[in-house]
């Protein structure tokens, strides 16, 4: 039996929303045969601050069982997802905090020539989804990655109509996710996996 191909999916929420698409994406790339490192990225916000939201505070609570990211996932893996939910057009602190910890991993050259893609969430419909995920997308540039993002690949991608990865908008909590943003991630992972699997299949012929 063929090495299974080694995803990393990580990613920063505050209220839940990208929590919920981090298991979408981890079930579906299960299914479809590899093996999945499910990681949050640390909380930088005081608690205080998670106190004073409900839905903050409950996901805090839900997801303390989740482990947290550490550079060592990202270079065991084959592939990695990122994913955060938008902050002023671009990702929150919390995970840009992870990604300037990976400096050495880089510097060894040991964060080229894997897959990596990225999801995100909003508040409303045009509040930073697409910009969001290309500046995701300059790091792995730097890191001489792979950039597979869904593209529209899939007839389903002609409904959510974002290529460049999956996102989804909860206006503050008032849209949980759906159908429409579950199958922009099956698109996603599958997608993700079926190409590292191509690739690693031809690093080790």
């Amino acid at each position: 039996m063929s090495d299974p191909v080694k995803l990393a999916v990580v990613y920063y929420s505050s209220t839940g929303t990208n929590t919920e698409i981090a298991k979408v994406l981890t079930e579906v790339a299960e299914k479809a045969g590899a093996e999945v490192r499910l990681r949050r990225v640390a909380e930088l916000a005081p608690q205080a601050a998670i106190d004073s939201n409900p839905a903050w505070a409950a996901n805090h609570s839900a997801t303390a069982g989740i482990e947290v990211a550490t550079p060592d996932d990202i270079e065991w893996a084959d592939a990695v997802i990122f994913g955060s939910p938008t902050r002023f057009g671009n990702i929150a602190s919390q995970l840009k905090q992870f990604i300037d910890t990976l400096g050495g991993l880089w510097a060894q050259g040991k964060l080229a020539d894997k897959v990596y893609s990225g999801f995100v969430s909003s508040a409303s419909r045009h509040g930073g989804q697409e910009s969001t995920l290309l500046a995701l997308y300059n790091s792995f540039h730097h890191f001489g990655g792979i950039v597979v993002a869904p593209g529209y690949t899939d007839p389903a991608k002609f409904s959510d109509g974002n290529p460049y990865g999956t996102s989804h908008i909860d206006a503050q909590g008032n849209n949980p996710v759906n159908d429409e943003t579950r199958e922009a991630a099956r698109v996603q992972a599958e997608r993700v996996v079926r190409v590292a699997r191509t690739l690693k299949a031809g690093a080790g012929a």
